[in-house]
């Protein structure tokens, strides 16, 4: 599998049953469905990557399912943490969370509060 945000190579993550995916460059997760809620207790041993990169990939966001061929993937909002941008494919139900996001998806903290105040509309 290729990353759909940087287009390197993606390797399984071997926690639990997972059949995620992480990206060998840019530290980017694939999710496949549900595996969100799976994997929140283990986000730190799941999402590696560099949130600093993750911030530049973020604004990346017209990208194809790396699973559903030619299928755009939906842009989201996390209804909980307004702040966090991920996106979904509405065939598979897939996730793409880049480097950092996953991490501060699965804690929400004082400063994701304030953090969510201020958080910008996604066009």
């Amino acid at each position: 599998m290729q990353c759909p945000k940087c287009s390197s190579p993606m390797e399984t993550i071997g926690i639990l049953s997972s059949r995620s995916q992480r990206c060998t460059q840019c530290g980017g997760l694939w999710l496949t469905m549900g595996e969100n809620r799976l994997l929140k207790a283990e986000a730190e041993r799941v999402d590696t990557g560099d949130a600093a990169v993750g911030e530049h990939y973020n604004h990346v966001d017209r990208i194809k399912c790396p699973v559903c061929a030619d299928r755009q993937l939906v842009r989201m909002v996390d209804a909980h943490q307004p702040h966090i941008w991920f996106e979904s494919c509405s065939n598979c139900f897939g996730r793409f969370y880049d480097a950092g996001e996953f991490r501060d998806y699965a804690e929400h903290t004082l400063l994701d509060f304030i953090r969510d105040l201020d958080a910008p509309e996604r066009v």
